[in-house]
């Protein structure tokens, strides 16, 4: 096995035994927790040797970027988890599993409509459509700004709730949840209040939603806090630095 095999093996390693100790604190199935690997920052060959060692989920910040590799490696799904442009929206379709980062109304709106006049993609623009769900129905998650940081994007609470009848009425797009990002601090436990307001409020939407609506997703937590995030409730973790540590 190669160094770079051995130093990620290593640290995919280290965050999924971190996983499984946070999960088992809470008392929850390691099952029910997924590992997004972030790979906004990452090398070509980095990404393929995560590949090789059987990740499957893989999230990006940037649409272009998303779409460019999604198409070298259409063998897994790629989680748009950066923020999206109304003008970007067309350039995501086909390529993405899950779009973590609606933090608007008016984009929940333009990708309904994109969605639902989409017929296929240029030729070539997506190796392989049938890796990823075919945007006729396109999953998203809604971000929301808990911390009320002015830096960060996303619906405010009250906003989410004020829009939230609208959002269901929007067709071709498929509510799966909500992802919020927690303030960056030395200390975990600062982003645990974050993290469970996220999860109180979906379980206040969920209870205002049509039964066949499933808010099952919550995508909460990196590399310096995902283990709070578990034992508050995340299904999505999001975690890039970790998994690269002692690459250059």
């Amino acid at each position: 096995m190669s160094s770079l095999l051995q130093t990620l093996g290593a640290n995919l390693q280290a965050v999924q035994l971190r996983m499984a100790a946070a999960c088992q604190l809470c008392g929850r199935d390691l099952d029910s927790v997924q590992l997004i690997a972030v790979t906004k920052y990452a090398q070509p060959e980095w990404i393929a040797g995560l590949i090789s060692l059987g990740l499957t989920q893989f999230g990006e910040n940037r649409p272009q970027q998303l779409a460019e590799r999604q198409t070298r490696w259409p063998q897994v799904q790629w989680h748009l988890i950066g923020h999206l442009q109304r003008n970007k929206v067309k350039s995501v379709l086909g390529t993405t599993a899950l779009i973590h980062s609606v933090d608007s109304l008016r984009l929940a709106e333009r990708l309904s409509e994109a969605a639902t006049s989409w017929e296929r993609l240029p030729a070539g623009h997506v190796a392989d459509q049938s890796t990823v769900e075919k945007p006729n129905s396109l999953p998203i998650l809604c971000e929301v700004n808990v911390s009320g940081e002015a830096s960060k994007d996303g619906f405010t609470v009250a906003d989410l709730r004020a829009a939230w009848g609208d959002l269901l009425r929007l067709p071709g797009i498929t509510l799966r949840g909500l992802m919020t990002m927690a303030p960056l601090d030395d200390n975990p436990e600062s982003a645990r209040p974050v993290f469970a307001r996220l999860r109180t409020l979906r379980e206040e939407l969920q209870a205002t939603s049509p039964a066949s609506l499933h808010l099952l997703e919550l995508s909460m937590g990196m590399s310096g806090d995902f283990e709070v995030a578990i034992q508050e409730g995340a299904t999505l973790i999001r975690v890039g630095s970790r998994l690269f540590e002692g690459l250059a």
